[in-house]
């Protein structure tokens, strides 16, 4: 099974306490080499948001992302969640009249800013001084630091209140430097390397992100987009990952994939679908994991078998039913308790109580399905008696799925 890396490097206080993240790129090859700047610092906030999740990566720290100019200039940028990033501004940019702008609307938005390594010379003095009011941090290369001319850049950071990050600490001696020249968190080997996380790949095709944009931007039904998201089930796990990781905090529970878009809107998710493909983590091919074939086989019989007990059931109630399906497999794909995963969701007490206690209709076919999966064929009668339904009804509900996944582990079947 293909993987997704990220890297996490702590960034510590005086005190040692822990008070942010860089999170830097890495490669299927857990390397840092990337096409381009600007692939790289979206696809690190794509990975955060959507295939780690926020908060499961971060926790209640920020995380230091570079952005190159190109980056900051798309206005892309401004849909990013600012509660959980601080754009690392590389220190090549020219501070430009646009760019200056656009750092001033950031700033104007909340969005935390900082320059990446900067030079402690008169010259970064006279080049950043335009824009020291809107910046929240700098990062400072104890490296590459010369004793000589930084004295007076120093007081005007300071004088606007400006957090000095002191970066690449090797030693001892390089985090006294770091404290003599006024750093106020630090960052380096000294403390900790970068942490490789890993977590299982599950890219969305380009057809699927670029067909459901494309409904979200025209007057497509809501009904018409829930479908399409529900035929993907790798962008409806992303999507529940996203909105997961706090990125919309909403007062009334979720119950489905159509309650998720009438609450977050066209525009934010269609600017949510941009970003996957501005990182372009998205798969050029229609093939699917065994695992998502399994959530779509589970949302499938859920469905199925909530309509046949109950034929006149609404669109909002197949809905619950499709989310539960989706939800309960996220331990399996995200490495994660249910339960853990469940407590941060703010969803339905229906869904919940169907995953964790099989409680109410929901809950016993989510047991139903289980049972269907272990060939369990007494429970499967017992199921059928309880709710008067004709002998071999679930079996052939259940043949088509199991036929799909046997098919993908068996293409010879095919033949």
């Amino acid at each position: 099974m293909s993987s997704v890396y990220i890297g996490r490097q702590p960034i510590l206080d005086a005190n040692a306490n822990l008070i942010a993240y860089e999170i830097l790129y890495r490669d299927v090859k857990q390397e840092a080499s990337a096409n381009s700047n600007r692939y790289a610092s979206a696809h690190v906030i794509n990975t955060v948001l959507n295939k780690f999740g926020a908060r499961s990566i971060l926790g209640k720290q920020k995380a230091f992302v570079k952005v190159d100019e190109k980056f900051l200039m798309h206005d892309l940028i401004f849909t990013i969640p600012k509660e959980f990033f601080i754009f690392t501004i590389f220190n090549d940019i020219e501070m430009s009249e646009r760019v200056v702008e656009r750092i001033q609307q950031l700033y104007a938005k909340g969005f935390e800013l900082a320059i990446n390594d900067i030079s402690l010379t008169q010259e970064s003095l006279v080049k950043y001084e335009v824009i020291f009011k809107e910046l929240s941090h700098v990062k400072v290369n104890i490296d590459k630091l010369t004793v000589v001319g930084y004295k007076d850049l120093i007081m005007a950071l300071q004088k606007n209140d400006v957090n000095i990050v002191g970066t690449k600490i090797e030693d001892r001696l390089d985090y006294a430097k770091a404290r003599a020249l006024g750093c106020n968190w630090f960052q380096g080997y000294y403390f900790a390397e970068p942490k490789i996380l890993e977590n299982a790949k599950y890219e969305p095709s380009q057809k699927q992100i670029l067909n459901i944009y494309n409904l979200l931007m025209q007057d497509t039904s809501i009904d018409e987009i829930t479908q399409e998201f529900e035929n993907s089930p790798e962008l409806t796990v992303q999507l529940l990952q996203f909105i997961n990781s706090g990125a919309f905090h909403f007062r009334t529970k979720i119950s489905s994939i159509h309650h998720i878009i009438m609450l977050v809107g066209r525009t934010p998710l269609a600017q949510w679908l941009m970003l996957m493909i501005y990182s372009k983590s998205v798969s050029r091919d229609n093939a699917e994991s065994p695992l998502m074939l399994m959530v779509k086989n589970r949302t499938q019989l859920m469905e199925n078998v909530l309509t046949k007990l109950e034929p006149q059931v609404k669109s909002n109630r197949r809905g619950e039913a499709y989310l539960t399906g989706v939800l309960s497999l996220l331990d399996t794909v995200f490495g994660v308790k249910l339960e853990t995963i469940l407590s941060d969701m703010h969803i339905s007490s229906d869904v919940k109580n169907a995953l964790l206690k099989e409680e109410g209709v929901l809950g016993e076919i989510y047991a139903l399905v289980k049972d269907i999966e272990g060939f369990d064929v007494d429970k499967i009668l017992a199921f059928e008696s309880k709710h008067h339904l004709k002998e071999k009804d679930i079996e052939s509900m259940a043949f088509d799925g199991m036929k799909e996944l046997d098919l993908f582990f068996n293409p010879e079947l095919e033949e």
